[in-house]
């Protein structure tokens, strides 16, 4: 599986919708996995601003995946960005 690059919240929610479609899991499917409602899974696909680090953490169980944390280049260090 590729690497895949989420530097937003907007960008978040669109890879982890593409990595549960991906595995052809629905949402009741990946919930029932983790413990999580199929509405937890559709927030967090749609804006996960708006949800808890714990339902993200628990999604990305379901899926398989882990966040791994690494510097920004430093040409992309702006902090001008509104959705950081």
């Amino acid at each position: 599986m590729p690497d895949f690059y989420a530097a937003t919240p907007d960008q978040l929610a669109a890879v982890l919708r593409g990595l549960r479609t991906q595995t052809g899991l629905t949402q009741k499917q990946a919930g029932n996995k983790v413990g999580l409602l199929p509405k937890t899974i559709s927030a967090l696909e749609a804006d996960p601003r708006r949800s808890t680090i714990t339902s993200l953490y628990k999604l990305l169980s379901a899926l398989e995946v882990e966040i791994i944390l690494k510097p920004k280049p430093q040409a992309a260090t702006s902090h001008d960005d509104p959705d950081w």
